[in-house]
């Protein structure tokens, strides 16, 4: 399996930087303000994909946005939905979401709302700011 990178950019519009390893170690980092965000997220939803198909059976993903679009969230939320599906599959699918406290309540509560949306768990994880 291929490693996905995208280096993250603040342009026009922000795209988060990706860090998917071929060993299932991944990343979503920085901001997600994109034009396609359906698009953007739907090559990390085909990556995963393509890892599980080739038969392996652990997957971590970890999010560490500061940031992200009404478009971006509901992509996130398709690809957590995706990782859902996959973990009711037998594999095993590990996420943990990272969030700055005590400045940040709002990112912490997004994900518990894919949580209760996905039946997905999500690991909380604060840092200081």
């Amino acid at each position: 399996m291929e490693p996905l990178t995208i280096r993250g950019s603040h342009g026009t519009f922000f795209t988060p930087t990706i860090s998917f390893a071929s060993n299932g170690v991944c990343e979503i980092a920085g901001e997600s303000y994109l034009e396609e965000s359906f698009e953007f997220y739907d090559n990390l939803i085909k990556w995963i994909e393509n890892y599980f198909e080739e038969g392996n059976k652990n997957l971590q993903l970890s999010f560490r946005l500061t940031y992200f679009n009404t478009s971006s969230s509901r992509a996130i939320l398709d690809l957590l939905t995706t990782l859902k599906e996959h973990q009711d599959a037998g594999k095993e699918v590990t996420v943990n979401w990272y969030y700055p406290d005590p400045d940040n309540d709002e990112m912490r509560m997004e994900a518990e709302d894919y949580v209760d949306e996905t039946g997905l768990e999500i690991n909380l994880i604060s840092y200081p700011v």
